[in-house]
């Protein structure tokens, strides 16, 4: 039973009453309605008979302005396809001839978003985030063979080299760490110096990293480091050319 059914009876229910106890301002207490709004039932009752006493249905308004469902279409897949833009943005973006030069102020765009509770890019993004994709079959994994570059700059890492300070004594700790970006591995070294560190174990770092790079298939080719003077000396670069790469 809809609402309208259940306003239709509540309305004959009404003059029912009216008719029992014959009196109409008791029955419109009862019932608690104006008289004055019995008395216009009444004369629809007794001129269209019981079936106008159910609610009419009313269409939605039409506006003369109103933006048309075409636009708003647009605007809901535009938003959807770039969830941070905000109002402004859209309307620029979609008065562009490449989106079809569709002209609508920054605040209809707002008006349309919020009828269908995207107003704000929390709830644009919250929409787009939960859209679950089909699942895919899983990609075989394939093991890759051939060469990679070592890469050791400083901008990777706070330091390629670096000496840990506040060490009690004539010497300090050195750590050297060389990341490769081919084979997601990393090396580390700590070694103890005299404030300056030796080329002879950067060589050695990288005669480890080239031995262990081949034995997992790969080839050393190519080493990148920052200007320290540990890989500026001629230890260092005799080494990287021993082992066939290239430093730069």
């Amino acid at each position: 039973m809809t609402q309208d059914d259940l306003l239709y009876r509540f309305r004959l229910r009404v003059f029912a009453i009216a008719a029992e106890l014959g009196n109409v301002r008791a029955a419109c207490r009862a019932m608690g309605i104006h008289p004055s709004t019995y008395y216009r039932w009444k004369r629809q009752l007794d001129r269209y008979g019981p079936e106008i006493l159910r609610p009419r249905e009313r269409r939605v308004p039409r506006m003369a302005n109103a933006t048309s469902v075409l636009v708003s279409q647009r605007v809901v897949g535009f938003a959807l396809g770039h969830p941070g833009f905000g109002p402004a943005r859209i309307a620029a973006e979609l008065a562009r001839p490449c989106w079809g030069g569709i002209s609508l102020s920054t605040n209809g765009v707002w008006r349309v978003l919020r009828r269908h509770g995207l107003s704000t890019r929390a709830k644009r993004y919250g929409l787009v985030a939960g859209y679950a994709a089909p699942p895919q079959p899983a990609r075989p994994r394939r093991h890759r063979s051939g060469t990679c570059r070592l890469i050791i700059p400083a901008s990777w890492s706070s330091w390629t080299v670096s000496v840990l300070g506040g060490w009690p004594g004539p010497r300090a700790p050195c750590g050297s760490t060389p990341p490769s970006t081919a084979s997601a591995y990393a090396w580390a070294t700590l070694q103890v110096t005299r404030r300056n560190p030796s080329a002879a174990w950067t060589s050695q770092l990288a005669r480890q990293v080239a031995a262990d790079l081949a034995a997992r298939g790969w080839k050393l080719e190519r080493v990148m480091s920052d200007n320290a003077q540990e890989f500026r000396s001629a230890t260092f670069q005799q080494t990287v050319t021993a082992l066939g790469a290239r430093h730069t």
